[in-house]
């Protein structure tokens, strides 16, 4: 039965994963390209103001292993799918292990749970922490914390929200289910908050360029770049985890509810 599950939570999200590329491609690739166009303008200003107080020389930019078309394209493409089934995968595992075990709800009702409570703590919490930004915005030498942060953000949050299931299951039999599971949200709100209080803020978006006589030489990073990159990455997940959700439980209802009336027969009989 794990491998039925698997198996169709994988082709969920490979579903799931050429959806949100078409939108990637359509909306936020263009945001990505006007990045790029940021970072080379940058490093041309910058290598402009060390010729003009150094009277050096211009440096010799390394060629790129694949090109930017490689890059939106078939790269992106892959990038997004694989992601996409990877999440399907880790998917299909959580609710194998919660069904039957969190309340007599459908496969189709605990599908669409299991996505969402997904979508909000592995990547709606840990992206009001930490939300996602385009090249160029992120300066290199802090790459290893900002990836030790974000991680463990995500970690975080995931463990909370478990922990604020299981509170809620407990508290079922004395509070009712709506009122446990209003507590069990509550303290989740309520941790993650101090967890966010407690993990140092990273702010690294650039300004403008200045010379040494105080004049603007390059604007900074344009904050609607900022904004449609992060609503454009949010609606990407949205519609990774959607997908996910309603197409598994379309797919793994059939499975379970076959298996239930089998059940219900061998019973009768």
């Amino acid at each position: 039965m794990e491998k039925r599950i698997i198996g169709r939570g994988l082709l969920a999200g490979a579903l799931a994963g050429v959806l949100a590329f078409v939108f990637a491609k359509i909306f936020l690739e263009p945001v990505i390209g006007r990045a790029i166009d940021f970072e080379d303008g940058t490093a041309a200003a910058h290598e402009a103001m060390e010729m003009t107080a150094g009277g050096g020389h211009s440096h010799a930019e390394g060629g790129e292993l694949f090109s930017r078309g490689i890059q939106s394209t078939v790269g992106m493409g892959f990038g997004v799918v694989f992601f996409a089934i990877a999440l399907s995968a880790l998917f299909a595992v959580v609710f194998a292990v919660a069904y039957g075990r969190v309340g007599n709800v459908s496969a189709r009702v605990l599908s669409v749970l299991v996505a969402g409570g997904m979508l909000i703590s592995l990547w709606i919490v840990p992206a009001l922490k930490y939300p996602p930004s385009p090249p160029a915005t992120s300066d290199d030498a802090t790459i290893f914390q900002r990836s030790l942060l974000y991680l463990l953000m995500v970690g975080l949050s995931a463990i909370l929200m478990v922990a604020a299931v299981y509170l809620g299951r407990q508290l079922a039999p004395k509070l009712g289910t709506w009122n446990a599971t209003l507590v069990g949200g509550a303290v989740y709100l309520v941790a993650v908050f101090v967890v966010m209080l407690i993990l140092p803020t990273i702010n690294e978006t650039p300004g403008p360029i200045v010379n040494d006589a105080g004049v603007i030489v390059f604007p900074g990073f344009p904050a609607i770049d900022m904004y449609e990159f992060r609503l454009y990455t949010f609606i990407t997940q949205l519609i990774i985890w959607t997908t996910i959700g309603l197409v598994f439980a379309a797919l793994i209802s059939k499975v379970l509810d076959g298996r239930r009336k089998e059940q219900d027969v061998t019973v009768a009989g």
